[in-house]
């Protein structure tokens, strides 16, 4: 018997036998759904760079479309996803004494919200209205903000739309 012949069908079988419903990256579509609509995610922030809402819509947009087989359209997506985003702000975490007792920062954090709202037009049950936020610290006497505020508000926004996908798609 020839063993070989037999590995190599089971390796072609397998692949296309798999339940079409769930990928790898935890995407859950069990109703059909084909399209997502992502609509532009504005900055209602007070502060932050001023490109926050392009950056975050491309960023998003482009996570759906490279983890999920759906198709982006501009309006009336199977699911459709907007908001805002709702806070920027910079703050002291690790305050330590300075000269003539003045409380000084060593660590500062970044902190960014978003509003998502999330409808899901085959299954209402897995539709959402809320916030997702996240921050990055940094050394404040080592490490330049302005010089490195692009780089903490990508990392922030990675894991926001991590978030946002999984409460979408992935039904966590």
């Amino acid at each position: 018997m020839n063993w070989n012949k037999y590995r190599l069908l089971v390796l072609l079988v397998l692949p296309v036998s798999g339940c079409s419903v769930y990928s790898f990256t935890g995407a859950s579509l069990v109703n059909g759904e084909q399209t997502v609509s992502i609509q532009q995610f504005y900055n209602n922030a007070l502060l932050g760079p001023s490109n926050m809402s392009q950056v975050f819509t491309e960023k998003i947009r482009d996570y759906y479309q490279q983890n999920t087989s759906l198709t982006l359209v501009d309006n009336g997506g199977d699911l459709q996803l907007d908001g805002y985003i709702a806070n920027y702000s910079v703050t002291p975490v690790a305050p330590r004494a300075g000269s003539d007792q003045i409380q000084v920062s060593t660590t500062s954090r970044v902190s960014i919200s978003v509003k998502a709202t999330y409808v899901n037009i085959k299954n209402e049950q897995f539709d959402f209205d809320k916030n997702f936020s996240f921050f990055v610290n940094f050394d404040s006497e080592t490490t330049d903000l302005a010089s490195n505020e692009d780089q903490f508000v990508e990392e922030i926004f990675d894991q926001i739309i991590l978030d946002i996908f999984n409460a979408s798609v992935a039904n966590w």
